[in-house]
């Protein structure tokens, strides 16, 4: 491994344990946590597949919920493990080594709300799959997809308790048969476009558990202006 660590995307309060030859914290990570709702009565929040815990760092900045981080992959683990530990959050989020599924069974009407950045592709015979098995698990749906993502919401979160999710705008209506499949009630979506003029290519989405019907879609997200820098919307999830 070849790890470093580097200040979490535009915040300068919080550090991640990265490694150069796997994926590093991209803005998938940083607009999920701040599109989410987040209530103050919440006590205990899940984040699946949590890489090197960008989202739960973050998190940590805007509720005081406990935190279950659970990463399948052990090497990823750990680097989640030193993150959180560099920024002296192991009171708050706790890493789990173990697969989603595994872990879900130990749980029933438990958890106020889930976060999650799954792998985006589905997996079949034209995947075109990666040497490295670390990229293969976090592109494709090899360990995890979108039908056990909301089997396990629907066992782990209390009534009423919510999925955020991003993902890809291709996947919209994979999502939304999968969340009423498992009484997941779509609740809110934003789409992210690169820039002006370009198609959009991150999706937004929020979902609760035996919710009433009621969707919104929210005005959406540019990300960057035509020089390649963050637009004044990215830059004020900063502050």
């Amino acid at each position: 491994m070849s790890k470093e660590v580097n200040y979490l995307l535009g915040y300068e309060n919080l550090k991640i344990v990265q490694d150069k030859k796997m994926f590093k914290c991209s803005l998938d990570s940083i607009l999920l946590p701040n599109f989410i709702t987040i209530n103050k009565t919440y006590k205990n929040i899940l984040d699946i597949g949590t890489g090197n815990a960008p989202i739960p760092l973050i998190l940590s900045t805007k509720t005081s919920a406990k935190i279950k981080a659970v990463e399948i992959q052990k090497e990823v683990y750990e680097m989640a493990l030193e993150s959180v530990h560099i920024n002296k959050l192991d009171n708050q989020i706790e890493v789990i080594n173990e697969d989603i599924n595994e872990f879900a069974k130990e749980y029933n009407d438990y958890f106020d709300y889930i976060t999650c950045n799954p792998p985006y592709f589905k997996l079949n015979d034209a995947s075109r799959i990666n040497d490295s098995d670390y990229k293969t698990i976090a592109r494709h749906e090899k360990t995890l997809n979108l039908e056990q993502i909301f089997a396990i919401s629907r066992k782990v979160l209390k009534n009423n308790g919510c999925i955020g999710m991003v993902h890809r705008p291709e996947r919209l209506v994979d999502i939304l048969v999968m969340m009423r499949k498992y009484n997941i009630e779509p609740k809110k979506i934003q789409f992210v476009y690169p820039g002006n003029g370009k198609e959009a290519n991150i999706l937004l989405i929020e979902g609760k558990k035996n919710g009433k019907s009621g969707l919104k879609l929210l005005e959406p997200i540019y990300a960057h202006l035509e020089n390649g820098e963050y637009t004044d919307q990215i830059k004020s999830y900063f502050e």
